[in-house]
């Protein structure tokens, strides 16, 4: 794994074209590819409910691993559009670019519908959330995989600034290891 700093800046993004200049630079190096999360453990053949519960489980390790100015703002965030409820996976504000942070992950490889479902979020936090001072809605999607070259054209068809990672693991246990340790409460409940 190549260190935080050659992997700083590396997303694949519309930053250029849909940011103003200054908002473009900054949100282009608030960005990784590909984000580290050997911080968590988790079994093979995990779903994206279980990645995620993983992240939120380590947030502290996750906002080191996003980078200064993070600020978690909420998990499966909830928004009212019309009559439809939609829930991001995860909403941050960043504090120095003066932005909220849409994050969404896939345990699957990049799908260009999934620009569509982060970009109808990014529109519908600056209508809901986002206030007169705040600068536009950034979104993140990380996915498992992503061919480079798909990934950059879906990015281009956007309007909305969009960055695409990949996430690497490597601590993952066999799938028979799956109830046979011991959780977390378990073990607490033994040194009680």
């Amino acid at each position: 794994m190549r260190g935080s700093d050659e992997r700083q800046g590396k997303a694949i993004n519309n930053f250029q074209e849909s940011l103003p200049n200054i908002q473009s630079d900054l949100a282009k190096e608030i960005t990784k590819d590909p984000y580290n999360f050997d911080f968590i453990s988790i079994r093979e053949g995990y779903n994206e409910k279980e990645l995620k519960d993983a992240l939120m489980d380590n947030i502290q390790k996750f906002l080191l691993e996003l980078g200064t100015g993070f600020a978690f703002v909420g998990r499966e965030y909830r928004l009212v559009v019309g009559e439809t409820e939609e829930f991001i996976d995860m909403l941050f504000y960043h504090i120095k670019l003066h932005c909220y942070v849409v994050i969404e992950v896939k345990i699957s490889a990049f799908k260009p519908a999934d620009i569509g479902q982060l970009g109808t979020y990014i529109t519908s936090v600056n209508h809901i959330l986002k206030e007169e001072n705040d600068r536009p809605t950034i979104g993140l999607l990380i996915c498992k995989t992503k061919d480079n070259i798909l990934a950059k054209y879906a990015s281009e068809s956007s309007k909305e600034p969009i960055g695409i990672s990949e996430y690497q693991l490597s601590k993952l246990l066999p799938d028979n290891f799956k109830g046979t340790l011991p959780s977390i409460e378990e073990i607490e409940e033994e040194l009680k």
